[in-house]
């Protein structure tokens, strides 16, 4: 099905990881012109701009103001910008023991790199865009022992995106924002995570008893960026989780 995303320039940070990668092929599928970010996964990314046909390939720390205003002056002009970049601390780590130090270093590589991604592309926008942020089931239904990371994609997912969808539209009146939710996903972030075991125990509260690969992800933000598939759809939120609730479906 035709998308409209072909010759469309598109941004997507965090592209040296799993979900962005495939986001990045996603996109070049469709005849878009991706814009490879990465921050410390330089080979993988110049690797994947090979694989793309010789993609740019822009580094930037995200947590930067300066290194994301230089991002976006050599992205050139966007009209889609795909905010997958964050970070997942692994340690299980209650709030009464959860440092200040971490807990600002989870909020910076999440909420605040999310917040200057938005900001940067905005600025910039000229066109009928799209902005696609990634949040987390955490965001939705919380998480034990990372209260930091839940919070920051809570953020994410509530006022920051409901806030931007009503603002885009000061910039052009058909541009759009909406995020993708993903639980449990197979990636370099959550590697040693979703063993064999690790998947019974998780999928209690899916419907599908399944971890998600990034290509599902990538899938779902691919038909928010679409003008055509998702044209009348802003502010709202895709959970990508295999009908994740809160509650034990399975025992």
């Amino acid at each position: 099905m035709e998308t409209g995303l072909a010759g469309k320039r598109v941004l997507v940070t965090g592209a040296s990881g799993g979900i962005g990668s495939a986001c990045a092929r996603a996109f070049a599928a469709e005849g878009a012109t991706v814009v490879v970010h990465y921050h410390q996964g330089r080979d993988r990314a110049e690797a994947l701009a090979a694989e793309l046909g010789g993609a740019p390939v822009v580094g930037a720390d995200l947590t930067d103001e300066d290194d994301v205003e230089q991002l976006f002056d050599q992205a050139g002009r966007l009209d889609v910008c795909a905010a997958v970049a964050g970070a997942w601390p692994s340690g299980d780590v209650p709030v009464w023991e959860l440092s200040l130090e971490r807990w600002l270093a989870t909020l910076a590589a999440n909420l605040t790199a999310s917040f200057l991604t938005a900001r940067g592309f905005l600025r910039q926008l000229d066109s009928d865009g799209a902005l696609i942020l990634v949040g987390s089931t955490a965001g939705i239904f919380g998480e034990a022992g990372h209260a930091d990371y839940a919070a920051a994609k809570s953020a994410i997912l509530g006022g920051l995106l409901l806030s931007l969808k009503n603002e885009v539209v000061r910039k052009k009146l058909l541009a759009r924002v909406n995020a993708v939710a993903p639980g449990w996903t197979e990636s370099p972030m959550t590697r040693g995570h979703v063993s064999e075991e690790h998947v019974r125990r998780l999928s209690r509260t899916m419907a599908l008893r399944k971890v998600a690969q990034p290509d599902d992800v990538a899938a779902q933000v691919v038909v928010l960026a679409s003008p055509v598939l998702s044209g009348h759809v802003t502010g709202q939120v895709v959970t990508v989780a295999g009908g994740m609730e809160g509650r034990v479906l399975h025992e």
